[in-house]
């Protein structure tokens, strides 16, 4: 079946690699350095993941360890619809999994598109603690995953360690991860922009200029202009 899926993304190829590239760094020594790229689009990934529901772990993890975004995406959207409809333990085992190999989900397209629904969904109710070891870790993606996981939280309106994990990042080195964070504090905001206030009224002089652009980008233009300010 693993050969099968791969002929079907073969077969759906429909950009250039070029195309595919586009909104990645790829040069050598940049976060995307490693990747490359088939052609496929993301909605011809996910109908493709479809076929695949039946596909074992240790075939998804070979997927996982393909050289391709698109093989890697491939197995991550089979995962995600899988665990959605999982049972208990099956949800352990595939939560497990994914910490397992989350060193292959290593570019901002596959930390976003299953961080929340795995690891975000299954903290739900259990101890979170582990986010807080992600979001110390040397790798990149360990800490996108701990903050995007928490888009989950804000969909149920927990938005306590968005801003718990939004302040222990708030140096982070890396442009993937101020986009991030920011990303993640304006989905708050869209949730209780009173709450986000009172977090960027603390720390809006703090925060890299990316994270702050990102957080505010829905407010008015002169609340807008009065964080912007305060960071100069």
């Amino acid at each position: 079946m693993l050969e099968d899926l791969r002929t079907k993304l073969q077969g759906a190829i429909n950009l250039t690699p070029q195309q595919s590239q586009r909104f990645f760094k790829i040069k050598e020594g940049s976060y995307g350095g490693h990747d490359r790229f088939l052609g496929v689009s993301v909605p011809q990934i996910r109908l493709i993941a479809k076929e695949g529901k039946d596909l074992k772990l240790d075939a998804l993890a070979e997927l996982l360890s393909s050289p391709f975004n698109e093989e890697r995406f491939l197995a991550l959207a089979i995962i995600t619809n899988r665990y959605a409809k999982a049972s208990a333990k099956d949800k352990q085992e595939i939560y497990n999994f994914y910490l397992q190999h989350r060193a292959q989900v290593n570019n901002w397209n596959l930390v976003d598109s299953s961080a929340h629904l795995i690891v975000g969904t299954h903290l739900w109710d259990k101890n979170r603690n582990i986010l807080l070891d992600l979001a110390s870790a040397p790798s990149l993606w360990d800490r996108r995953i701990a903050i995007v996981a928490t888009w989950y939280f804000i969909k149920k309106n927990d938005l306590q360690w968005t801003f718990l994990l939004a302040h222990k990042l708030q140096r982070d080195p890396e442009d993937l991860m101020h986009k991030a964070v920011g990303w993640m504090l304006r989905e708050c905001g869209e949730r209780d922009i009173a709450q986000l206030e009172r977090y960027l009224d603390l720390y809006a002089p703090l925060l890299p200029r990316t994270m702050l652009r990102y957080a505010i980008e829905k407010f008015e233009e002169p609340l807008r202009k009065s964080y912007l300010a305060a960071k100069l």
